[in-house]
């Protein structure tokens, strides 16, 4: 197992790695709108999961992966309405690549973000 670390994404608010790669293949801790600094994103649903994309990029890219190999993604968000807000951000970064998804509403998220994602992908 290979540990991925990078300056260019939050750093783990707790006793986790931003993501691991094992064999392949990448598994990206849930990625919530935090900047790399840390600060806490404000602001509408789009604006942070904007953010929380820009955190997956940049893990991914430490991986050797892109979105272009996601396999899978998990979004968490804490409520279905905002469902066709976070799908619109969602379908700019997946437009041609269609990864297998699950979409599940959560009563509480850390800091009490609206959304959280994590990927699996494979490394190139």
């Amino acid at each position: 197992m290979k540990t991925i670390h990078t300056n260019r994404a939050p750093g783990a608010i707790g006793p986790y790695s931003q993501g691991v790669i094992v064999n392949n293949m990448f598994y990206s801790s849930g990625q919530i709108p935090l900047t790399a600094e840390g600060d806490l994103v404000q602001g509408t649903v789009e604006e942070q999961t904007h953010q929380v994309f820009k955190n997956l990029q940049a893990v991914l890219v430490e991986a050797g992966a892109s979105f272009e190999s996601v396999v899978k993604a998990t979004v968490f968000i804490k409520n279905m309405d905002d469902f066709p807000l976070i799908n619109d951000v969602y379908g700019q970064y997946f437009s041609e690549h269609k990864p297998a998804r699950s979409c599940v509403e959560v009563a509480r998220l850390p800091k009490d973000v609206l959304v959280e994602i994590e990927v699996i992908a494979l490394v190139k």
